[in-house]
């Protein structure tokens, strides 16, 4: 865990549901639904499935994401945040595991504005590291100089898998992989005091 500021940092990329906006999505409810394991990763369980099961999974998911869309707020802090990385002109992008479509309807209801945005249909999921790797490359910067803050196991391995810095937001309990995380942080004034540019 860092305490001192990162002025190494000249790009950041995040997380969404649960990092920037809230999300209430029960993933007990749609393990059930789908008939997934609890061992098993949703996205990862889906895609194995034939294709007709498939497409009905996908729908139990995408209905569950587009009811969570209708209610997500800001996460206390991060509108903050944002509007203080825009204002010092550091590249922001966001990287999610959710859908296109529920993506992009939360998104404009809070009237998150972000140049970059990649869900699970225009990259392989987190902790895959594919859609890190292609936004530090597009913004032409060193993956040592590029951060991924999310609040989830996948999103630190997927910043480590891209070998950037890994931020974990945690406002409740610090789970048991925050050691994989270069930081951790439990609301938004900690996380803009430590980028400095």
């Amino acid at each position: 865990m860092f305490h001192q500021p990162l002025d190494v940092i000249k790009g950041i990329i995040f997380d969404l549901d649960g990092t920037l906006l809230t999300s209430s999505l029960d993933f007990k409810v749609i393990r059930e639904q789908i008939h997934c394991p609890s061992h098993l990763d949703v996205l990862s369980f889906i895609a194995g499935l034939p294709a007709q099961t498939q497409e009905v999974a996908n729908q139990v998911v995408l209905a569950h994401e587009m009811a969570d869309a209708q209610d997500s707020m800001w996460i206390s802090g991060a509108e903050q945040a944002i509007a203080s990385l825009k204002k010092r002109q550091i590249p922001i992008a966001i990287v999610t595991r959710n859908s296109k479509q529920a993506t992009l309807h939360k998104l404009k209801n809070n009237k998150l504005v972000v140049d970059t945005v990649i869900t699970r249909e225009d990259a392989p999921p987190k902790p895959n590291p594919n859609a890190l790797l292609k936004i530090a490359k597009d913004w032409g910067l060193p993956v040592q100089q590029v951060a991924y803050i999310g609040d989830y196991l996948y999103d630190i391995q997927a910043a480590n898998n891209a070998d950037m810095f890994a931020g974990l937001y945690a406002p409740n309990e610090v789970p048991n992989y925050a050691h994989l995380a270069h930081w951790v942080f439990n609301h938004f004034d900690q996380f803009t005091g430590l980028i400095k540019t």
